[in-house]
Formats: structure tokens, C-alpha cells, sequence
């Protein structure tokens, strides 16, 4: 594996998102973020007392040893990269808003599934926060002490989600406090918002400071002097200075600012204080901070997490040579949320989505590698999730721009939920929807290393039983230096999802310059039973139920809930379903969706009317007009979006039409939308429309 050295510079320098390393950079903090998250997780709250008898020093993945996944759903990762959504989905406005941020959580979070540890009201202060927001309070009043009693406001949940805000804001400190005290202060007050500021802090300025006590002097700089925090942070400094030994000052601190002095399940201050220990005792050296962080228990993944991205940063993708510590990840991660299409993801993707961000804030263009393929290697030793499915063979990046596949290997990516976390069990749902769809067309770049080399491309999709089958597309051969583009329709596959595309290479060795797909897929999501069929659909509504040419019902008991498929990046498409309205406020197909509060439908609303309704920032009707529909009859609907255009036929008629010319969304997800009440429907189709 080809990395870079590890890139670090004095204070001063200038440092900014148009700088060439940036994306380097922050592909290295959101890798350390995910190593950290994977190395803390097994032992997740934890003593160190236990960790030290059932265990010992922590200073490798262990996941194996206690039977559990690498690769999980996790609060810390998801939470993170869901969150900062808020930027661009509110126009990457640097003014951008607590009360901002707060919608960003109600139209991503799925109640009691994606993302927080839904431990009630009054106990776990997420889900407190969450209530009030559903509730119409507004941030930052949702996170205040004063509604939500201070030792609510003060647990951990506001630095585990942090580091993005630093990542967006390269080299400047206070820039990167000033978005975590925002995005803090929804859920979090008092000392909670300074820890938050702090982690912040520290990501962004790691791009230019390499010293650890000079990155503490200018993260202390973005909080009052005579806070906790602080006092915790100058505490442990002069801890640091007197003993050398890491035990006897985590002993130290496990005494002096103890779980038992603050209160909650997981206060945040003596777990900041295992962060500052960490990073003042490790130096600045990688595999000796995630020793130490882990090895000291309390909250290990997110305490991990914070450490790693902020290590990540300062010592760039150099700092994960001591130990294999990118492998086994292979840049794997999972975002379940109300965007069931984001969530089967990788750490390029969200460290160009991040980055993206950060460049949009300074007014640059947007980076889109190889022409936005989806998978393009283009960063040192990236894999993108691809692994090897066989006993044999190999896959490496070694020239950091192109993955190198040596035969006989049978390799892939996954497009949807893995086999080996179907079942999985971590407290955290994975919510998710294929990325791949019969009807798509996959191309990619092959170019051969030796002659001959031959390989076909291939898929994999689930059956009724959970089962697995591969379905192989064009094969390939070449000679040594030959190039070729593939292009393959992905066939029919009876409704089942597909779970991973790859390379079944025969003989020889290729490099894989990219692999893309885009668009709207040509298909239909038939009823075709089985667990994964059903996982497919995001889920935000209470009850459904399938019959063998449709829906037999689809129940929402209290406010507005969807049934959703597809990708964020769907743009011009047209949708055909049957629907039979029976008893609901309204109901109908939800297009361009972008979570729970961001798209358009189509619906059956009062008696005698049908409406084309906008939800962005609320409710606004676009289009509406008089139609005798009657409960429990079927009608023929199609709803067709074309750039800032939403027409609607019903029975082959256009019934309503109308242009948004406000704010228009532009791509999104389809499904169905249930208002207080129940519908049937049948099979939707899907077809793209130029």
C-alpha cells in the first residue's frame, strides 16, 4: 500500500481548502475517525479495570475476540457525517443556524432507529433533545440546562458528532468553535458546548500544527478561561508534566473527576479529560494514543473516534503505517438515516462530500475525481470497500490512483446491506436502500498488467430465503497494456436487491481505473416477500404489508410517515402506481425525496380534492384542484418530476400540474406517503425522463 508522508507544518502557515493536501488531509481524519470508532466499539463502556483483566492494553483491533463485526452502525460515525448535512442542504451558508441544524435532525432521523441511542426522555439527552424538536421547540432552547436540567445538557453527545465542523475548517480554530458551539447547542449546554468546541478546534488546526501543546493553546483560546473544560485541559497538562506515566494519571483522573462527581449516563467531562490524556501522554503518535484511549475505558468509541480524527489530520495518511490499521476497514462505513441511499457509503465518498463543504465555504468548485465516478481510487491506498470475496488472489492500490486486481481473485463492493450484517446486532439499525438497480448501466475502465488477462464483471442479489446469487455480465481479455471500457445493463432480478458488484478475475493481473453508474434506473420494485426485499425500503412509517401484486396496506398512526427507495441523486424521473386511498388526512407518492421533510407528493387529500404538497421548511401546497375520488377505489397514478416541473395523471388524464420556482429540489428518492391513516398500492415503476 502507497501512502503519503505524514504532512504537518508549523503555526502560521497558510493552510486552506484550495490547498492541494486538503482532501488528502481530511480523508486521513475521517479514516482515523472510523478506526477509532472500530477499535473502541468491542469494549464500549467498559472500566479499565475490566478492560485490563479480560483484555489487557488495547493496542489492535479485538473485535474478533469478542465475536462482534468490524464494520457497524454506530452513533459516533453516523451522527457525524448525517449532521453536517445541514451545510449544503441549507445552501453551505456560513451563517447557518442552530435552529437550522435542529431541522437537519428531524428530516434525517428515523424516531427510535437511525442514529442516537434512543434511551428516553430525560436519560438519554439525544433522545430528550429529539422530542423537543418533534415537539416544535426550536434550537438552541432544545438544548439548554435550564429545560433539560444541567446534567442532561452536559453528557457526551456533543463532541462525538464534532469532528466534521474542524474537518470543514482547515487551519482556522476559531472558525471550526464557532460551528461546533451551533451545532453543540441543539442538544447540549455549559460545559458540553466548550468540549465540543475544543475537539473542533483541534481538528482544524491540526492541518498547520504538529505540536500537541501548541494545538491545545489555540484550541483553549475558543472557550472561557475560567470554564471547566478549561481548568480540566490545564489540569491535565500540568499532570503531564510531573508524571510520565499515562496509568497513574488516568487513576488521577478517574478520581478527581469522576462519572459519580457529574452525573448521567456518560458525562462529557471526564471522557474530554481521557481525549487530553491521550493526545498529551501519546504525543502525537497514533498507535500509542488509540492504545492509551481504549485501553482507559469509560466511552472507548467515541473517545477513540475524537482522537483518531484529530491524529488523523495532524499526521496525515503516514500516521496508520505502524499497523495495518486501514485493511481490515477498507474504507467501509454505514450512514443509516432517513436517506436510505447514502447509507451503504465509503471514506472517499464522505471525505469528498466533506470536503466539498469546506471549498464551498471558500467560494472553490466542487472536486469530482475521474469525472465523479463513483468508485476511482484516486487517493493514496483508497480501496473503497472493495474486497476479496475468494481464497486466493489480491487487491491493492499501489500507485494511489487505480485498484490493482491479481488473479485468481473474485472481488466486489457492496451496494447494499452485506450478508455478514444482515443479522447484525449493535443497538443500531442499519436503515439502508441499494445503490445498484436492475436497469442501471455499470461502465468501467480496465486496463491489463500482463497477457493474458481475463475476468467478467459480476453481481450478487438476494433470494426469498436470504440466500445469495451471482449473475455474471461482460467478460474481458486483454493483452498486457491493452485498455477497455464495459459497459453491462444490469438484468432482471425478480425484485431482489442487489448486494455487491465485482471483478471475477480468471487469470492475469488488470488495474481497475473506475467504476460508475449514475441516473435513474428503467425498473419496477415488485412485492416479491423475503426479509431483504423488505429491508430495501427506508422505513419511517408504522405499519405495511405486501401481497402478491401490491401493497395490501400502508398505516401511519400519528403525523406523516414514508416508505421510501432510491438514491439522493435521482433527478428527472417518472413514477407509475396503482394507489387505493382508504382513511388518512392525505396519501400518495413522495418524489425527490430527500428525508423526512424534504420532497414533493403527490396526494389524495380532503374529499373531492388531490394536491401536489412541497415539504421544505414546512408545508406549502404547489398545485391543487377538485377530483371525486372515493375511499377504497383504485386509481392509475403517475407523477412526473423534470427539472423545477411536478405533473400528476390520474386514469391516464393529466390532472395537475405545477413549476416550483422556489428553492426547487432537484434530486432525490421515491415512495409512498401516509398521512394518519391507510392506503394500498401496487408495484411502482420507475422510469428516467430527460
Amino acid at each position: 500500500m502507497i501512502v503519503s508522508k505524514a504532512i504537518v507544518s508549523s503555526l502560521g502557515d497558510h493552510f486552506d481548502a484550495g490547498s492541494p493536501e486538503y482532501l488528502e488531509r481530511v480523508y486521513a481524519g475521517v479514516l482515523g475517525k472510523l478506526i477509532g470508532v472500530y477499535l473502541g466499539r468491542p469494549v464500549e463502556n467498559w472500566l479499565h479495570e475490566r478492560i485490563q483483566e479480560e483484555i489487557g492494553d488495547i493496542t489492535y483491533y479485538i473485535h474478533e475476540k469478542r465475536n462482534r463485526l468490524l464494520i457497524v452502525t454506530d452513533d459516533d460515525i453516523s451522527g457525524t457525517f448525517t449532521f453536517l448535512r445541514a451545510m449544503p442542504d441549507h445552501g453551505n451558508d456560513a451563517k447557518l443556524t442552530p435552529h437550522q441544524i435542529g431541522e437537519t435532525w428531524l428530516n434525517y432521523l428515523i424516531e427510535g432507529t437511525t442514529i442516537l441511542w434512543w434511551g428516553g426522555l430525560g436519560n438519554s439527552t439525544e433522545h430528550t433533545v429529539y422530542l423537543r424538536l418533534k415537539n416544535g421547540l426550536q434550537a438552541p432552547q432544545t438544548g439548554s440546562a435550564q429545560l433539560n436540567t444541567r446534567v442532561v445538557a452536559e453528557q457526551i453527545g456533543s463532541q462525538i458528532f464534532i469532528d466534521g465542523w474542524g474537518l470543514i475548517c482547515p487551519g482556522d480554530p476559531q472558525r471550526a468553535a464557532d460551528f461546533a458551539r451551533r451545532a453543540a447547542s441543539v442538544s447540549h449546554d455549559g460545559e458540553a458546548i466548550y468540549a465540543a468546541q475544543i475537539i473542533a478546534a483541534l481538528v482544524a488546526g491540526a492541518f498547520i500544527e504538529s505540536d500537541i501543546g501548541a494545538l491545545l493553546d489555540q484550541a483553549l483560546r475558543t472557550i472561557p478561561t475560567d470554564s471547566l473544560i478549561s481548568t480540566l485541559i490545564q489540569t491535565l497538562r500540568e499532570w503531564h508534566v510531573q508524571e510520565s506515566d499515562w496509568r497513574a494519571n488516568r487513576l488521577r483522573l478517574a478520581t478527581e473527576f469522576s462519572y459519580e462527581r457529574f452525573g448521567g449516563q456518560c458525562p462529557i467531562v471526564p471522557n474530554h479529560g481521557l481525549i487530553i490524556l491521550s493526545l498529551l501522554h501519546g504525543g502525537g503518535d497514533f498507535d500509542r494514543s488509540m492504545e492509551i484511549v481504549n485501553t482507559s475505558g469509560w466511552d472507548t468509541d467515541c473517545n477513540s473516534g475524537n482522537v483518531g480524527s484529530i491524529l488523523g489530520v495532524r499526521n496525515g495518511l503516514a500516521g496508520f503505517e505502524g499497523r495495518d490499521w486501514r485493511g481490515p476497514v477498507a474504507d467501509r462505513l454505514y450512514l443509516p438515516s432517513a436517506d436510505g441511499g447514502r447509507a451503504i457509503t465509503d471514506a472517499v465518498r464522505e471525505s469528498i462530500f466533506v470536503s466539498n463543504i469546506g471549498r464551498a465555504l471558500e467560494g472553490l468548485e466542487p472536486l469530482s475525481p475521474k469525472n465523479g465516478a463513483r468508485y476511482h481510487f484516486s487517493l493514496p491506498g483508497s480501496v473503497q470497500g472493495w474486497q476479496v470475496r475468494s481464497e486466493s488472489g489480491a487487491i491493492t492500490n499501489p500507485s494511489g490512483n487505480a485498484l490493482l486486481l491479481t488473479a485468481p481473485c473474485l472481488a466486489s463492493s457492496d451496494t447494499f446491506i452485506p450478508p455478514e450484517a444482515k443479522d447484525m446486532k449493535t443497538g443500531y439499525v442499519l436503515i439502508a436502500s441499494p445503490t445498484l438497480y436492475p436497469g442501471h448501466i455499470v461502465r468501467c475502465r480496465i486496463r491489463s498488467l500482463s497477457t493474458p488477462s481475463e475476468g467478467t464483471i459480476y453481481l450478487s442479489h438476494y433470494l426469498p430465503d436470504e440466500s445469495s446469487e451471482r449473475i455474471s455480465g461482460p467478460s474481458f481479455h486483454l493483452d498486457s497494456n491493452e485498455e477497455t471500457t464495459l459497459e453491462w445493463r444490469i438484468p432482471d432480478t425478480g425484485g431482489q436487491p442487489i448486494h455487491e458488484v465485482g471483478i471475477h478475475l480468471t487469470q492475469g493481473s488488470i488495474e481497475l481505473d473506475w467504476m460508475d453508474w449514475n441516473g435513474v434506473p428503467e425498473t419496477e420494485f415488485p412485492v416479491c416477500g423475503g426479509r431483504m426485499w423488505a429491508l430495501a425500503w427506508a422505513k419511517s412509517i408504522h405499519r405495511f404489508a405486501f401481497e402478491r401484486d401490491g401493497y395490501q396496506y400502508l398505516a401511519h398512526n400519528r403525523g406523516l410517515g414514508l416508505l421510501t427507495q432510491g438514491c439522493r441523486e435521482w433527478q428527472n424521473y417518472r413514477v407509475d402506481v396503482r394507489l387505493t386511498p382508504r382513511m388518512a388526512v392525505s396519501c400518495g407518492v413522495a418524489v425527490r425525496v430527500q428525508g423526512l421533510r424534504r420532497f414533493y407528493a403527490f396526494v389524495f387529500g380532503e374529499p373531492g380534492e388531490i394536491r401536489i404538497d412541497k415539504m421544505m421548511a414546512g408545508r406549502t401546497t404547489l398545485a391543487r384542484t377538485h377530483f371525486p375520488w372515493e375511499p377504497c377505489k383504485e386509481y392509475d397514478v403517475a407523477v412526473e418530476v423534470v427539472d423545477d416541473q411536478v405533473n400528476v395523471w390520474i386514469d391516464g388524464k393529466l390532472r395537475l400540474t405545477t413549476v416550483d420556482s422556489q428553492q426547487p429540489l432537484t434530486e432525490g428518492a421515491f415512495g409512498f406517503m401516509v398521512e394518519e391513516g391507510c392506503m394500498g398500492a401496487g408495484t411502482p415503476r420507475i422510469l428516467p425522463k430527460s
